[in-house]
């Protein structure tokens, strides 16, 4: 979830530059490279364990030193999946304001680099900071629910990418080796398969009993599912990505994130191509998106299917009009949430004439 608390007046660049400092955070597994910054100064740099009580010793020094409090901090870190979940979860409980952004943002805000190191990336991070203030999101640690989920959901993938591999040795092998060694090597694989298949089931088995415990997740994916096409595991990916739909505001930007929503690329008067969407996007949510478009238009009465045929019909290409459908599951889904109602296919609006 990410909010702001800045207020939002036409000072607010001044109101930052004077009273906050800017704390750039390069995060490893072992390690965090911090750069302390006021004004577009560097004050300090330090290298502290990648440890809840390392970071509240430094950020408790810091706060001596300078004489300020908490609220005055603003610290800025690259998100880097499982490594800042120490500095996360301490930021959460210290009232720290923590900024999490996309490495790709601050790469490319940097103008040209040369070289590469740790306490160089936090000095980037906090100039990052400093300069671009007015795009801040604060961010909320998701629940311990959805934290539960994302890890198992991570564990679950792996296991199913294993189990596919080891499969395919199965099936793709046989007529390619000697029948002595292929019943041998089958064995094996045929022991590590099954135990991976109890495992997935155990994994699913914990993540239904999470769903279930959790009213607010229960109801989310009962909602998901009343949509055609949406199934349990686009519904919870779905609540996963958004983190129980508070991380995105409207199913517009989730389109962006899922690199459903199409952009043009145009230059001048000589550069034209037809728009497409950006490979920027998040691969895993796009293939169950398309996976729902299709199921959704299997059922030949659903208007999903009249909508396809109609537009396939016009000359339109498919794949094209697939994304548009992508695009109105997307809406559909944060439509239920919004309204916290289940989908109705034959909805009339009282309004209309």
């Amino acid at each position: 979830m990410y909010s702001s608390t800045f207020p939002n007046c036409k000072s607010l660049n001044h109101f930052i530059m004077k009273d906050y400092f800017f704390i750039g955070i390069d995060v490893s597994k072992k390690n965090l490279d911090c750069c302390l910054l006021r004004n577009g100064t560097v004050i300090k740099q330090d290298v502290i364990s990648n440890h809840p009580k390392s970071i509240e010793s430094y950020l408790s020094v810091i706060c001596v030193e300078q004489n300020i409090d908490a609220e005055q901090i603003v610290i800025c870190a690259e998100y880097t999946g499982l490594y800042i979940y120490p500095l996360a979860t301490f930021c959460q409980a210290g009232n720290y304001k923590l900024w999490l952004e996309d490495p790709t943002q601050i790469k490319y805000s940097s103008g040209l680099q040369r070289g590469k190191n740790d306490p160089v990336d936090a000095k980037r991070i906090a100039l990052y900071a400093y300069r671009y203030v007015d795009k801040l999101k604060i961010y909320n640690h998701p629940t311990l629910s959805v934290e539960s989920m994302k890890l198992l959901t991570t564990e679950l993938n792996m296991l199913s990418v294993d189990r596919a591999k080891y499969q395919a040795q199965l099936s793709d092998q046989k007529e390619y080796m000697p029948d002595n060694v292929y019943k041998l090597k089958s064995k094996r694989l045929s022991v590590l398969i099954k135990e991976l298949d109890k495992a997935i089931a155990n994994i699913e088995t914990e993540i239904e009993n999470i769903v279930a415990k959790d009213a607010l997740l229960s109801h989310q994916m009962k909602l998901l599912m009343s949509i055609e096409g949406i199934g349990k595991k686009t519904s919870l990916k779905m609540i996963l990505e958004t983190q129980a739909f508070t991380r995105f505001t409207d199913s517009r930007k989730f389109c962006c994130h899922a690199g459903v929503a199409p952009f043009s690329y145009s230059s001048g008067s000589s550069q034209h191509s037809k728009n497409r969407v950006s490979q920027r996007a998040n691969k895993s949510i796009k293939s169950l998106l398309h996976l729902a478009a299709l199921s959704a238009i299997q059922n030949k009465n659903s208007g999903l299917r009249v909508y396809y045929d109609r537009k396939v019909a016009e000359g339109k290409n498919k794949m094209s009009v697939l994304n548009a459908i992508r695009a109105k599951l997307i809406a559909r889904m944060f439509a239920v949430i919004k309204s916290n109602q289940p989908y109705e296919s034959n909805y009339t609006n009282q309004f209309s004439v």
